[in-house]
Formats: C-alpha cells, sequence, structure tokens
C-alpha cells in the first residue's frame, strides 16, 4: 500500500548553507498548508530518495526532506570533516528555524530513527509526535553487535566474507581497519573495502534479499557516502557517551511516539526496539513480520497507516479548536 505511485513534485529545492563549509540539499514537499512532517534518512550517508515519499499523502502533509551532511546530494560529497551527531542536530534547527517550523512529526529509520531521537532530547519543544522503524540506539551492544559477529548465526557467508578482508591482528577493530582501505591513496582499494561493506549491510536488510538491488545499490554513487560515513560514525561511536540515548529518555517521555520494528531485523535487533519502548511510556510498540528495510511490505504498511492515523487525528484537534473558538 502506497500513497502515489509517482509523488508531485517538490513544491521547494534548494541548498541550506551550514558549518564547516557543507550546503544541504533540501526538498519541501507536499501541501505547504499540510501537518508539518521533518523525514530523516538512514545509513548515515544514504540520503533520501523520492521513494521516501510513499509514507506522506501531499494533500495532508507538508514534508521536509534533507541529505544530511556528506550524503546524497549534500555538499562536499561523502565529506567527514564536520561530520558528527551533534552537528546535524544543529542542522536540523537551524533548517526548521530557516522555514518556520515550531513542531513537527519527525519520522525516520534506522539511524534516522537515531538522529530523531538525538534531536528529540535536545529540542522537546519542537516534537509533535515520533514515527520511528527499525530503532538504532548508537550504543556499544548495538554496534558489537554490527561490527562483532553478531549476525554469524544467520548469515554466517556475509559474516565471513566481511571479516576475510581484515587480518586477524586487526579484528579487534574491523571498522577501524576498513575505514583505513576505504581512504587509501589506491582507487581500487577503496572501491573493493566501500563495495564489501555495504554488500555486508544490503544482504541482512530484507527478508528476501533482491540481487538486483544489491547490484544497483553497488554501482551507485550512494554506496560510497554510505560506507565511508556508516564507518566514520561507527569508528567514533557515533560521536556519543555509551547509552546517552536511553539515559537521557526522560527527557522525551512524555512525546508521543510510534515505534515500527522488524520481527527478524538483523541489522538492528528487536531488542533495541524493547529497551527504547520501556523508556518511553506514551510510545506504542509495532513488531511487525519483516527485515529492516523500510521497503518490507509490513513495515511500508505500518508507516503509512501511522502517517494517515496522525492526519485524521490531527484534523480533529484542528475542527475541535475552530469549534472551541
Amino acid at each position: 500500500m502506497t500513497q502515489t505511485k509517482t509523488p508531485p513534485p517538490p513544491y521547494e529545492k534548494g541548498y541550506f548553507p551550514v558549518s564547516d563549509g557543507h550546503r544541504l540539499y533540501y526538498e519541501r514537499y507536499g501541501n505547504p498548508k499540510g501537518i508539518p512532517v521533518l523525514f530523516l534518512h538512514g545509513g548515515p550517508g544514504a540520503g533520501f530518495h523520492d521513494s521516501d515519499k510513499r509514507f506522506f499523502n501531499p494533500r495532508k502533509f507538508n514534508v521536509l526532506f534533507f541529505d544530511q551532511r556528506g550524503a546524497g546530494r549534500s555538499k562536499p560529497f561523502a565529506a567527514t570533516k564536520g561530520n558528527t551527531s551533534f552537528k546535524l542536530v544543529s542542522d536540523i534547527q537551524n533548517l526548521l528555524a530557516h522555514f518556520s517550523l515550531k513542531k513537527v512529526i519527525i519520522a525516520g529509520g534506522s539511524w534516522g530513527s537515531t538522529l530523531a531521537l538525538l534531536y528529540a532530547i535536545s529540542h522537546p519543544e519542537q516534537v509533535r509526535h515520533l514515527v520511528l522503524r527499525g530503532i538504532f540506539l548508537a550504543d556499544k551492544e548495538g554496534i558489537d553487535y554490527y561490527l562483532k559477529g553478531g549476525i554469524r548465526d544467520f548469515y554466517p557467508e556475509q559474516w565471513e566474507r566481511f571479516i576475510s578482508l581484515v587480518p586477524k591482528s586487526k579484528q579487534r577493530n574491523v571498522v577501524a581497519y576498513y575505514l583505513a582501505k576505504m581512504r587509501s591513496s589506491d582507487r581500487r582499494t577503496r572501491s573493493v573495502f566501500a563495495a564489501e561493506w555495504v554488500r555486508y549491510e544490503a544482504e541482512i536488510l530484507r527478508m528476501k534479499p533482491n540481487k538486483k538491488t544489491i547490484e544497483r545499490l553497488l554501482n551507485s554513487p550512494v554506496s560510497r557516502s554510505l560506507a565511508v560515513l556508516e564507518a566514520h560514525y561507527m569508528h567514533h561511536r557515533f560521536f556519543l557517551e555509551n547509552n546517552y540515548i536511553l539515559r537521557h529518555a526522560n527527557h522525551i517521555e512524555h512525546i508521543p511516539a510510534t515505534i515500527i520494528h522488524g520481527r527478524y531485523d538483523f541489522v538492528c535487533p528487536p531488542s533495541q526496539a524493547f529497551r527504547l519502548k520501556k523508556k518511553l511510556p506514551k510510545a506504542k510498540l509495532q513488531i511487525v513480520c519483516a527485515g529492516h528495510s523500510g521497503s518490507e511490505p509490513e513495515i511500508e504498511q505500518a508507516f503509512i497507516s501511522e502517517m494517515s492515523h496522525l492526519a485524521a487525528k490531527f484534523k480533529r484537534r484542528k475542527k475541535s479548536r475552530k469549534k472551541g473558538k
């Protein structure tokens, strides 16, 4: 179930300058008078795509999409300088202020859910509702699971191929080795390690991996930014103290939230979503029969259904306020 097969064009697009020489590509989509939504893409480094617009009815929502630092069409491409979690939080605040968006629904998945939570913790007064899928808490547990063989029992061949590029003496810090190789002066070395980083994730992303989709991703420019920026952020433990989100969840416990997570998510295990739900009394948790990707049918359906529910809910509230006057 999708809102539209071919989304209408954005009503505004351009570049927004931020600190450290970065320029963020953005699009404003839907109804300029609709319910304001901020969409946060995954990765880090993936950028947003036209397919992300399927979650939002363009007649009802006014959605701000943007490519985070170094991602997608933002410039400079795949740049790690000045690229940290709280720099991105600052970028969001500046974007919302620039477009006079005072209170928004924040929607995002995977790393997008992490960034949504970090922004909400820093600026809870600007968040109306959180709609999150594929929760990643950017904590030691989640990072170690991904980089220290947590998926070995389920995807042994993918893990063995991924780790086989790293000498045994360097396997205590896989991400540092990959990142160094992706920054090599040798173009072929950069390409091999970036492709393997992306392939590792892509092959465990869905319950039924699509080989053609994986090959398209590997051959697209986004594979470079995705590999470099994911490794950069993981190497620096996402620039966060361990367990930062859960330790600061009290700042957002009053904010309504919808959490959608795949039962068979091998990128971000469901335990991440359960731990978050325990800290957020106003959150609703939906575990669906799916993997990690937002394109999994049950995740897509649950996400669209929740956005439709929120549209109806806020419309009723608006009518009620008008009658009260």
